[in-house]
């Protein structure tokens, strides 16, 4: 599980992240792309090497895990 606060921050994957979201709300702006909000029950996959900035609207928890299986 991983949680963040209310911010913003830049990120780049290094492997396939699939991800489900148990609370909070964040929008995911990947480099030259349009932005997505995610939130509570949410499941993303987001590609090996995708490049974005996240902006944490409310606290956020996650499960995640890496890998493209």
């Amino acid at each position: 599980t991983w949680s963040c606060e209310v911010s913003t921050f830049p990120w780049t994957y290094e492997e396939t992240e699939t991800c489900y979201i148990l609370e909070g709300r964040v929008t995911v702006t990947p480099d030259g792309g349009e932005p997505v909000t995610i939130g509570a029950g949410d499941l993303v996959t987001f590609p090996k090497g995708l490049s974005c900035t996240w902006e944490v609207h409310a606290p956020i928890r996650k499960h995640y895990r890496f890998g493209d299986a």
